[in-house]
């Protein structure tokens, strides 16, 4: 499903315009300046019961291998995000 064809969707459930609904979606989950992005840029977790989890991890600094030339390379440490399914999710997915 595509960011237009979600719009349409959530407009058509909501009873609201397609342009509204984008809106709406560019509010949550716009990675400049939506809620979730901001959520995790300040350290916390986005959580929707039933839906699921938006959090950060830290993963530390390792070694790695360059597959082309084999050198050892330091791969610094850093923050991901990552998201965990909820219950409702999850049953509905099976």
């Amino acid at each position: 499903m595509t960011k237009d064809e979600f719009a349409a969707s959530v407009g058509d459930r909501a009873g609201i315009s397609k342009k509204a609904a984008k809106d709406a979606i560019d509010a949550i989950f716009s990675t400049s300046d939506g809620l979730i992005a901001e959520q995790l840029a300040g350290g916390d977790k986005f959580s929707v019961v039933g839906f699921g989890t938006f959090g950060t991890r830290d993963r530390p600094a390792r070694m790695g291998r360059n597959p082309r030339t084999n050198q050892t390379i330091h791969i610094a440490a850093s923050t991901v995000p990552f998201f965990k399914a909820g219950k409702g999710l999850r049953d509905k997915v099976k």
